[in-house]
């Protein structure tokens, strides 16, 4: 498991006395308001920074870190990403994840067959959307519904799934029965 998760990444500067624009990479903003310490990771290092101030607009986060006080301090940062440590994150809900933690975990069929390696979440409206690299049939999104992920071990790194039909494209779109995917 990752010690840090990323929970946003600096845009541009915001005003001249430090201030800076973070595009969330977390479900909910207002987490913000509660982080004390964030670490940016330049291309060289990591650096921990204390949070002074947290204020909203529109989709952005906007941070003020303590000791940093002019738009020159800050532009060097921009594109970096911000991250907290796993002690520090939010605690999560029953079947509740960090996506961090879902990143590269084997996906297996409820049969037991591995079907591949989830690559991405993506974010949708109704529901997030894990996108599965698989050998045999290239990306195969699979909706995250509880009719067809049955269960995840974050502890092994394995996701079992259920696809519906439709799901993946089979030759002539016709169901490969020994394939047992429902």
């Amino acid at each position: 498991m990752e010690k840090f998760l990323k929970v946003g990444v600096i845009t541009s500067t915001h005003g001249i006395k430090g201030e800076v624009k973070v595009h969330p990479t977390t479900d909910d903003q207002k987490r913000f308001r509660t982080i004390e310490y964030v670490y940016l990771q330049t291309k060289i290092n990591r650096l921990s920074l204390e949070v002074q101030s947290i204020k909203f607009f529109k989709q952005f986060s906007i941070l003020k870190f303590k000791g940093i006080d002019s738009i020159n301090d800050v532009e060097q940062y921009q594109g970096c990403e911000l991250y907290v440590s796993r002690e520090h994150a939010v605690s999560l809900k029953n079947n509740e994840y960090y996506i961090a933690d879902l990143i590269g975990m084997e996906v297996c069929l409820k049969d037991g067959k591995k079907l591949g390696i989830l690559k991405d979440v993506i974010k949708t409206g109704a529901n997030d959307v894990y996108s599965v690299d698989t050998k045999n049939y290239g990306e195969v999104l699979i909706p995250a519904i509880k009719q067809c992920v049955i269960k995840i071990e974050v502890e092994i790194g394995k996701m079992t799934v259920c696809l519906l039909p439709g799901l993946i494209n089979y030759e002539g779109d016709s169901v490969n029965e020994d394939m047992s995917i429902l």
